[in-house]
């Protein structure tokens, strides 16, 4: 490879985070389907790879190659919190977020109750949203698998040169 082949790789990155983001995008613009808590915090690891990527683009290689291999730890971190969100929805253990548990409307009034209400209606986490009619796998799931591959790609890429490298 060339020695600015980071900068390839960097916005490789960069373009398959924004591919996932899209991917849920579409689906809840698209596809009507209404993301809950869990499903919104998944998307910020690819908001941050996607800058990741663009920064080591333009950074040298030696940067760059770092940056590229954070990048890969954050496609872990996403796996890790699309396994909790698989697990809610398995129901193997509540849901961290507060926003994902019905709402503590508590006593009072009937005003002081609609006044603590949420203004829009939130999907549960523990409900699955499969994509794909008949696959039985949710789009956690799938979010779980595709940040492993992808990550696992990268990270091989930067043990690769960093392991090949010379002094």
């Amino acid at each position: 490879m060339t020695p600015h082949s980071h900068r390839l790789v960097a916005l490789l990155a960069a373009l398959l985070a924004g591919l996932a983001l899209a991917s849920a995008f579409a689906s809840e613009w698209y596809g009507e389907l209404v993301p809950c808590a869990l499903c919104l915090v998944q998307r910020w690891p690819y908001r941050i790879i996607i800058a990741l990527g663009l920064i080591a683009a333009f950074a040298n290689r030696r940067w760059g190659m770092a940056l590229i291999g954070l990048a890969a730890l954050v496609f872990f971190a996403d796996a890790v919190v699309a396994f909790i969100h698989v697990g809610v929805e398995q129901k193997f253990w509540p849901s961290p977020l507060p926003e994902c548990m019905a709402p503590n409307l508590g006593g009072g009034s009937i005003a002081d109750r609609l006044a603590r209400m949420p203004l829009l209606p939130s999907k549960p986490c523990e409900d699955p949203t499969f994509l794909i009619p008949g696959l039985p796998i949710s789009m956690a799931a799938m979010n779980m698998i595709y940040a492993l591959i992808t990550g696992s790609g990268f990270a091989c890429w930067t043990w690769r040169k960093w392991r090949g490298r010379t002094a």
